[in-house]
């Protein structure tokens, strides 16, 4: 088996048929899916074992009792998988994507040119504007605060060059099953949300790599499920970056940009205040620093197990100036 593909599901009817059909045109066909579905009200497990027989797609369904969230669901899926016949490699992918048909195989033949590159970033392009990048991988700045990579750029087809990133989108990366063994896969406490940038960060400081095909590539429906800006996301993100920092940030780099990254923090959440009447990020902050004990804990573990300072620090972006950081989030309107 080349890969699986694990597909987390939440009434995603309406993109199953575009996934699928995609999927049965990829141009290697050693895969099998597994959908994992979070309690659907709207008969989309059904529909996808139709579209599955359909397009030859080998498929197998993980039915959750409720909606588990984006980070638990594909780790059941990954579990799933590990019983019977576990490929070498995972590929997570949004219900809403429609891979081109050589997403897959760019993905593999990319990740097996190391055996230190543990994640496979893809490029995902917009499903209403398919000229105009999505992702192409993770970017985060000393402050903590993570985006889409080359969001909102033109699409340049004929790009072919394989670059190091800091790591995967969630929708549609790649990851070495193996790395997954040893540092775990997502964190289930952040339900949705910067759970993939979570990820990135402990790979790389366990000394795994991660490179980006831009051939790999996707449309995306962003925000398909929550919706983008919706005051449930802005909850999830101010919660989950209280935990990214405190998880992740290696010392002595924590103590010398913390004061940087208390100054964002607040005038983020100030904004969304004071633009939108929306107090969902100052929330979330608050329930991110009466969650960090267990977020302290799990810091010793993963600080225990960094073995390279580098594999990181050259991938973290420059600070922009406060009234400039949301023109990195311009193109997602």
């Amino acid at each position: 088996m080349l890969a699986d593909i694990v597909v987390p599901n939440y009434n995603g009817a309406a993109h199953l048929d575009g996934l699928f059909a995609s999927l049965g045109g990829q141009a290697v066909r050693d895969f099998r899916v597994i959908l994992v579905d979070d309690a659907s009200q709207d008969d989309s497990a059904a529909l996808a074992e139709r579209l599955a027989r359909r397009h030859r797609v080998t498929l197998e369904i993980v039915r959750n009792p409720r909606n588990l969230g984006f980070a638990a669901t594909c780790n059941r899926g990954v579990r799933h998988a590990g019983t019977h016949r576990p490929a070498a490699w995972v590929a997570m992918l949004n219900n809403d994507t429609r891979p081109e048909p050589t997403w897959l195989a760019q993905l593999v033949a990319t990740g097996e040119r190391d055996p230190g590159v543990g994640m496979v970033a893809s490029k995902m392009l917009f499903a209403h504007r398919p000229a105009m990048i999505n992702s192409a991988g993770i970017a985060v700045d000393w402050t903590g605060i993570a985006w889409d990579r080359l969001g909102g750029r033109r699409d340049d087809p004929t790009e072919t060059e394989v670059v190091e990133v800091f790591g995967p989108c969630g929708g549609a990366g790649l990851y070495a099953r193996p790395m997954l063994d040893e540092i775990g896969g997502f964190d289930e406490d952040f339900f949705a949300y910067l759970e993939d940038v979570d990820l990135a960060w402990r790979a790389r400081l366990a000394g795994w790599r991660c490179l980006y095909q831009p051939q790999a590539r996707l449309l995306h429906a962003h925000s398909g499920t929550f919706g983008e800006g919706s005051p449930f996301k802005s909850f999830l993100l101010g919660r989950n970056k209280v935990w990214l920092i405190a998880k992740n940030y290696p010392q002595p780099w924590l103590a010398r940009h913390l004061p940087a990254i208390v100054a964002y923090d607040g005038a983020a959440s100030l904004y969304g205040l004071a633009r939108r009447r929306d107090a969902s990020l100052i929330r979330g902050r608050l329930a991110g620093l009466r969650g960090l004990a267990p977020m302290l804990e799990k810091r010793r573990a993963i600080q225990a197990r960094w073995r390279n300072t580098d594999n990181w620090v050259p991938f973290m972006e420059p600070v922009e100036a406060p009234w400039r950081v949301s023109r990195r989030y311009e193109h997602l309107g």
